[in-house]
This record gives structure tokens, sequence and C-alpha cells, in this order.
């Protein structure tokens, strides 16, 4: 995302004196219902823009309301488009802070899905208390497919209160034919678009008052062909011509060529200084009167701009205060030619002097641009240098990205500490192969460093130990982020911060658990005297995590507590990156058997991370948020969350995170009674797996749990026994509950009543103090009896459990059942996959005839499959039916 805005492309252009009335065109622009698009294609100089100020203006004099956005070239990256498209829906809706979500997660270090980010952008918009016009002008600036794929997601989904508007030279690549087959688009093209005989006789006569005649007004308007920024040429070349029609009479030819022969008569007309002004100005997208001064090493940039609006030598005001203007995009494209053509060897000065005043007015990008415009390799890595510290800061990455892609390699080779920021970028958005090579250059040439050796290994390394640990290579990357440490300085406490993360994560990936929490806690220490919020935040969510995996929940929770005032002091709070704290909550929340708070925790999180695309974060999310509806007897919703667990940990190749849902998926399996299914679950983590990565404990138990049910139980509980031996010994006490209390399920059922009571006595000693609940609960109505034999036997004897702690978890135990009876008793007889799809169609106001179509059958067997749905529902109707549905929670 950009450092700062400039706001001046949210302004429409200030309104043209004299404009020129188009009321047959304005009435088309007005929105109508289930019309998404109205996009106005046609060359330059066609009114595209002005007529969109002039719909906007009397939209809003209605009490409309109007988001606007000039695109130029720099918004083809999309993390910069999404930014200023946020911040203009924010100013024309009046919603300080609407696309916070998104804003926060184009900071993160991986761009995210475009389908997440489109797919928040929807959502906010669906909440908008009004209805809102969203204007995109200069749309043929934008070439990445990125952004049109953004857009085409708008375009698909965009709530009803909201309508598109798009100028373009072009037509752009979007679902044009398919908006225009369902009747979603109005096109206002070149031939609607150009100025009719009455309009030019009134724009030549009227506003520029030439007093031509009706001849010459035709002539003008025949060969021009209405193209509106012709007859403005020709306009201005007639001014003062003792023979007007002999001039009229003389040219002709394409757009192109009377653009170029206009162009040249209205510059070469000009006064002196008024032509050194345009030509010197031309380098500037935008304008102002100090950033003219400084380019032109004259004193009357204002004066002049307020000059060149009053010939109307196309120069457009952006804003009503006349502060900002910008040339006509041709005009300034001619400007530009002519500039290169009689003056090159200004043209680098210039741009330098331009770049000298943004950064003096502290917008960088501007500055970092121009730095490059004019070929000052130095300058442009200097402020990269300066601006790069607050990126880092926030979580900026794309921003320091692309700022480094800008900058030819030969710059960052002279200055290897850039070379290592463009290798950290690379790795922190997904590239490590990338950043790998990147390093080795660098770490060829340290060794003639000098003085700055030691910082230059030190954060190789830490770029090195992130590279490990995506690649899976835990215990290297704790070995290199323990390197870093010991080699950064105190002063770079960013780096220090980011790689003490590395290596508290790094840590809890082994299961070391107790050093992974004091990593953490340093890493927390070093973000928040060196001002790093996102490695200070990172630090913070993830030393929930370990805390909990630890069994101290009430250290969990005050961790939590602070995570979440550290947020609302930075005033971070909708950063996509504090969606791990809102899973954490929902965790905790949920092992404290508050599943409605724990629900709403883990959907709010996992919506976040969702558009961070964290790996870790998604796939604890979904499997806890899994969890959490099958408690809720939502069985579906359940295993939806627990495929999409499985799909995205397997996207990213991630082996830890492979391991947790493989293992979700498995148990499972074993809930339905489908011992093949978890059987299948298990050959294919352990294939995946191989031989050089490490089955983890998670598919351990699961295995373990599996064995059970087969009836193989000394095999399990043998492979209990070693697990139990590692969680002791690792301090993972949260795994070492569970684990108990396995094994005292597989002694109760083989008989084994005194020990199995021991055993789930002692897991209930460690679990009591913490309040779990959840734990228990979760292995169902078999921990029933022994829970109630404990409660007998354990009064007098053994460890210390008080006697409501058994008590609470048997209540919890009997809702759980009771639920599941409920549940059964409502609905006999299951639906099927395709009755279920049916039944979301319907939900969603789709006809027979859609709902055909969409399932590719023919009407008849659409209606048989709505007719099954009614039967299983107890229902008559379609209200019946999706009333009833939401009652059972199936939708």
């Amino acid at each position: 995302m950009p450092q700062e805005l400039v706001t001046t492309k949210l302004h429409p252009p200030g309104r043209r004196p004299g404009l020129v009335g188009r009321p047959r065109l304005i009435g088309r622009l007005d929105p109508e219902p289930d019309r998404t698009l109205t996009l106005l294609s046609a060359p330059a100089g066609f009114g595209k823009s002005m007529l969109l100020v002039e719909w906007a203006r009397g939209l809003s004099a209605r009490g409309g309301q109007v988001a606007w956005l000039s695109l130029d070239g720099s918004d083809d990256d999309p993390a910069r488009f999404l930014s200023y498209l946020v911040a203009a829906i924010r100013r024309g809706a009046g919603e300080e802070g609407f696309g916070e979500a998104v804003l926060g997660a184009l900071r993160s270090p991986q761009m995210p899905p475009i389908e997440a980010l489109a797919g928040a952008l929807v959502n906010e918009m669906a909440d908008l208390r009004n209805e809102l016009a969203v204007i995109l002008d200069d749309y043929h600036a934008i070439e990445s497919p990125t952004v049109h794929a953004i857009v085409s997601y708008l375009l698909d989904n965009l709530p009803q209160r909201v309508h598109l508007l798009i100028a373009s030279r072009v037509d752009p690549p979007l679902p044009l034919a398919r908006l225009r087959a369902r009747n979603q688009m109005t096109k206002l093209g070149a031939a609607e678009l150009r100025f009719t005989s009455e309009e030019a006789a009134a724009f030549l006569n009227e506003v520029m008052e030439l007093g031509l005649s009706a001849g010459e007004v035709s002539v003008l308007e025949d060969r021009t062909e209405g193209w509106i920024a012709g007859l403005q040429l020709a306009a201005l070349s007639l001014r003062d011509r003792r023979d007007p029609c002999g001039f009229v009479e003389s040219f002709s030819g394409s757009h192109r060529d009377v653009l170029d022969f206009l162009a040249e008569e209205v510059l070469s007309r000009q006064p002196e200084e008024v032509r050194r002004f345009l030509l010197k100005t031309s380098i500037l997208d935008s304008l102002t009167g100090t950033l003219c001064d400084a380019v032109t090493g004259g004193t009357d940039g204002q004066q002049m701009l307020e000059r060149l609006e009053r010939e109307n030598l196309f120069v457009v005001a952006l804003d009503d205060e006349r502060i900002w203007y910008r040339y006509h995009h041709l005009f300034a494209g001619f400007l530009r030619d002519r500039l290169q053509r009689e003056h090159h060897q200004q043209v680098d000065e210039l741009h330098l002097r331009a770049s000298g005043w943004y950064e003096e007015s502290g917008h960088l990008d501007e500055a970092i641009s121009h730095a490059l415009s004019g070929r000052d390799q130095d300058r442009a890595a200097s402020l990269i240098g300066a601006g790069s510290r607050l990126a880092w800061s926030r979580g900026d990455v794309n921003t320091v990205l692309r700022w480094l892609e800008e900058l030819s390699p030969e710059a960052r080779r002279r200055r290897p500490w850039l070379n290592l920021q463009h290798a950290m970028a690379l790795a922190l958005t997904g590239r490590p192969d990338d950043a790998e090579d990147l390093l080795d250059e660098v770490e060829r040439g340290i060794e003639a460093a000098g003085e700055d050796r030691e910082f230059l290994s030190g954060f190789a390394s830490a770029v090195r130990s992130w590279c490990a640990r995506l690649r899976g290579d835990a215990p290297h990357a704790i070995e290199l982020a323990r390197r870093a440490l010991a080699l950064l300085p105190g002063k770079e406490g960013g780096l220090r911060a980011f790689a003490a993360v590395v290596l508290g994560d790094a840590l809890w990936t082994m299961g070391d658990l107790a050093p992974a929490d004091e990593a953490l806690g340093e890493a927390i220490g070093i973000g928040r005297s060196a001002g790093h919020v996102y490695s200070t935040l990172s630090a913070m969510t993830l030393r929930v995590r370990v805390k909990y995996e630890r069994g101290r929940l009430r250290e969990a929770d005050e961790t939590l507590r602070r995570a979440l005032r550290y947020v609302e002091k930075q005033g971070v709070e909708l950063l996509p990156a504090t969606g791990a704290i809102h899973i954490m909550r929902g965790t905790l929340l949920y092992e404290r058997d508050d599943l409605d708070g724990a629900e709403r925790a883990l959907e709010t999180g996992v919506g976040m991370a969702e558009l961070t695309g964290n790996v870790t974060d998604l796939v604890w999310g979904y499997v806890t948020l899994s969890r959490a509806k099958r408690a809720q007897g939502d069985g579906r919703g359940a295993l939806a969350m627990s495929r999409e667990a499985d799909r995205v940990a397997r996207d990213y190749g991630a082996d830890l995170e492979i391991a947790i849902a493989s293992a979700w998926m498995m148990r499972l399996s074993l809930i339905r009674g489908d011992l093949a299914e978890a059987g299948a679950w298990e050959r294919a983590y352990t294939k995946d797996a191989g031989p050089a990565v490490p089955v983890r404990t998670p598919n351990l138990i699961a295995s373990a749990r599996l064995l059970h049910a087969r009836g193989r139980r000394r095999e399990a509980l043998g492979l209990l026994e070693e697990l139990r031996e590692a969680a002791e010994a690792n301090g993972r006490t949260r795994e070492l509950i569970e684990i108990l209390t396995l094994q005292a399920l597989i002694r109760w059922a083989s008989s084994e009543r005194e020990r199995a009571v021991d055993n789930l006595a002692e897991a209930l000693a460690l679990a009591a103090p913490e309040g779990y609940v959840r734990t228990f609960v979760d292995e169902g109505q078999p921990v029933t009896a022994l829970l109630s034999e404990v409660l007998q036997t354990r009064r007098t004897e053994g460890p210390s459990i008080p006697a409501h702690y058994p008590e609470r978890l048997l209540a919890a135990l009997e809702r759980d059942a009771r639920n599941v009876r409920l549940s059964a008793a409502r609905l006999s007889e299951p639906l099927t996959e395709r009755e279920l799809e049916v039944l979301h169609l319907i939900a969603s106001g789709r006809s027979n005839r859609q709902i055909s179509q969409e399932l590719f059958v023919s009407v008849g067997t659409a209606k048989t499959h709505v007719n099954h749905l009614y039967r299983k529902l107890g229902a008559h109707s379609r209200t019946q039916a999706v009333a009833r549905a939401r009652e059972l929670g199936l939708i």
C-alpha cells in the first residue's frame, strides 16, 4: 500500500467554465435496477471524464453518494489499486472505517488471495447504508491481469445498492459479453459521446466565442467527427486568425494527425514564458503551484495554472479550490514528446527537482518515482532506505518489494543491505528460492564489507532462517535464527525482532514449547522497544498459542488481553494479522465450553486470516471452527471447515499444518464410525510425509484412536505411552491431558478400571486449575461413566480434584447428548449432498428452471429433488423449507 495517498485522485476534476451541457447523455448514466456497469469507452478527447463529472455533481446535488478514482499507470499494482479504491469508497460513502481490513491485508507479507480481498470488499459494500456510485476514470491505464480480476469479481458480486461506472479509451478485458447478455451493462461509445452539430456549434460559438458560420461549424464537426479534443484544439488555433474560413478548409486527416497539427499550432502561438512552463511541467502527473515553481525555477506557478485554465489550454482542475491540476492526457503526451525532442538534456534534472519537492512534502512514492525517472539511482536508493523502515514496521512488504524491483540490480548490488531487504521481501511473499539466490550473491561479497560484515551476515541469517522454516527444516531455521540474534547489533531492533519471532515459531514447530515461549517473550520486548508493530503483534499472537499448548490457559488469557490492548493502542484493530488473536480467543472460549462465543470469534478470525493467507492461522482456525460447529450439532459445517483446513495445508505444502488437518479428518471419520475412511486418511498422511518428514504427534494420537476403534488396544496403549513420555519431557500439557484421557478410556474399555480411574484422575488434576472442559467433553459419552467413577472414588484419595469440576463436565456431556438426540429427532432421514445443494439454491431465491440450469438437469428432475427435500423437511413450500432448514442449522 502506498505510504500516503494522493488525495486529488479521489476528487472529480473541477468543472470547466462554459461547459456545453449534454442532457441527452446525462440521463443514460443514472442507475437502473439490475444494471451493474456503465462503460464509457472511446478514444481520448471524447469528453468521458467531463461527462462523468457533470453527472456526479448532479447526483451529489440530489443527495446521492459518489466514489471517484482517477487511475494512472502506477495503479497497475494490485495493492495500490485496492488502497485507492478503498479510500475512494470511504470518502464517497462517508464511512471512515470502511475497508480497513482490506488495507491491513495489503500490509501483510504475502499478497492475499484476490478472491479473499475482493470478497471482503464486497461484504463491506453490502453493509453500506446508502446507494453508491463508484467511478473509475482512465481505466485504460490498467494492464495488470490481477487488477482486472479484482474488478471482474466486483462486477459479478456487487450489492444491488452499488453501481460501477468505468471510463476507458478501449474496452477493458472484463466480462462485458456476459454482462451485456444479462442486460447488466450500459455502454456509451464514441458514436454516442461525439458532439452533435448543435453541441459543436454551442462549443465553438458560445464557449469559445469564435462567431463561425453554420457552414464552418459543419466542416469542423465533420472533419473532427465530433471529436471534442480536436474541436478544442481547432478553436484555440482559430483565435485571432484573420482568415478562419481558410484555416477550417486547410486541415484534415486522422485524429493523430489532427492532434499533432493542432497541438503544434497551439504551442507555437503561446508566449515564450507559457511555452517554457508547459514543456517543463509536462513531466508531472499532477500540478500545483509550489511544485511547478520547484520544477521550473519560477515563482508564478499558481498564477500560470489559473491562466491556463482560463484560456482553456487543456488543464483540468482536480479540486474545487483550484490547488491541484493536471494536463489533458493527449496534450501532456504531446508536450512530453516535444520536451524530449527539444530539451532532452534537461529532462533528468526536471525529474530530480520534482523528486526533491515530493520528498520535502512527505510523498515518498512520488519522490522515488521521479528519482528513478531522473536516472539518479543513488538518490532513489537513499529514499528507499529512508522509507523502508516504517514500511517494514507496519508489515507493508509489498510496497518495499515494488520499490526495490524498480531499482536497478547494480544499485542494489552496491548496497548489500538493500539486496538483503529485497531477499527478505521475496521470502516473506512466498518466493524463497529467489531469495536464496540473492542471499548467495550478497554473501559472496560480505568478506569485503569491512565493519558491516557482522550486520550483513546477521541480516542474511535472519532471512535464511525464514526460508528454512518455509521448507519445513525447523532445526536449521533455529540454528540460523540464533546466529542472526548473535550477530545483529542492538540498534537493529526490527531485524532482531523478526529473527526472534522466527526462532520462536521454529521451536514451537519442533514442540519445544518452553524455549519457544522464552524466545517469543524476547521478540515482544525487542519489537516494542524498536516500535516494530508487525513483529510485536506476530510474537504476541504466537505466544498465546504456545501457552495454550503448554496447558497454561490462564496465562494464555492474560497474554491475549495484553495483545488486544497493544492492538488497540497501536490503532491496528482491523489489520488482518490480528485474525490470529481472534482465532486464539475462539480457541480458549471453545475449551471453556462457550460455544456461541467461540464460533463468533473463530469466524471473525478465519475471515481476517483468509486475507493474509497465513497457513498456520488458517488451518488452526478452520480445525477449531470445525470442532465448534460439530459441538453445536452442525455436522455439515464441521465437515466443510475440516476440508478447508486440509485443502489449505496441502496447497501450501506445510508439514505441521497437514498433520493437524489430517489428524482432525481422521477423528471426524471415527466419530461417524467410518473406520475405513479414517484408515484412508492415515495412509494418505503417512505416504505424503515420507521418510524425510517426521510423523507428527497429532497424527500419532489419531492413529492410537484408530487402533482402539479396531480393537487393538495394547498397541494403542503402547503408542500413547511413548507420546506421554515425550509430552511430559517437553511440557506439552494440553497434549498430555488428551493422551491421559485417551489412555483412561482405552483401559476402561479393557476392564482395567483402577488404572483407568488413575489415568483420568491425573488428567483432571492437571486440567482443573486451568478450567479445561471440551478436551474431556469431546470424547463423548464413553467418558461419562468413567467421570462418575472418578467422582465417586476420588473424593478422599488420589490427586486433589474439586468435586464441582467433574460435575461440570458431566453436565456439559449431558447437554451435548441431549442436543444430539434432539437433532436426530428433528430430522430422521439425513439430506443427500444433492438435496443440500438444492436447499441452498432455494434459499438463494432460485426458481425451478434456474435450479435445473445450475444442476445441469431437466426442469422435471429439479422439481423431483425439490419435492424430496420438502418431504424430508416436513415442508409444503419454499418458505417453510427454508425456515425449517434454518431451525435445524442446515443453512
